[in-house]
């Protein structure tokens, strides 16, 4: 009587653990192939590289602006010529010129 119910066990058991392997299994494929899996770490792999050259390209604009900022610290001629181009000064000796046809409004 023993051995009836030790041997009933085993099948029992081993039904349990492939079950749960199933299940555990059916769950790892669901995760890795969702949003979240292995489609979604390749997105986020392909963002990153996307803003570390978007980065890069912010940091050499950046070290131009400054470069250009300590130029014209150290030339007054070029902070005039800045000034005058961005806020459209004329000068007393400029001579200015109109080309093209009045703005209509």
């Amino acid at each position: 009587m023993f051995r009836a119910r030790n041997n009933m066990k085993v099948p029992l058991a081993r039904f349990a653990y492939v079950t749960a392997f199933l299940i555990v299994a059916g769950y790892a494929f669901v995760t890795l192939r969702g949003p979240r899996g292995f489609h979604g770490l390749e997105e986020k792999q392909q963002q990153i590289q996307q803003m570390e050259k978007r980065n890069a390209a912010l940091a050499r604009e950046v070290e131009r602006k400054r470069e250009h900022i300590r130029r014209l610290g150290n030339n007054p001629a070029a902070q005039d010529l800045e000034i005058r181009d961005r806020l459209h000064f004329v000068g007393p000796q400029d001579k200015v010129f109109i080309t093209g046809e009045p703005e209509k409004k």
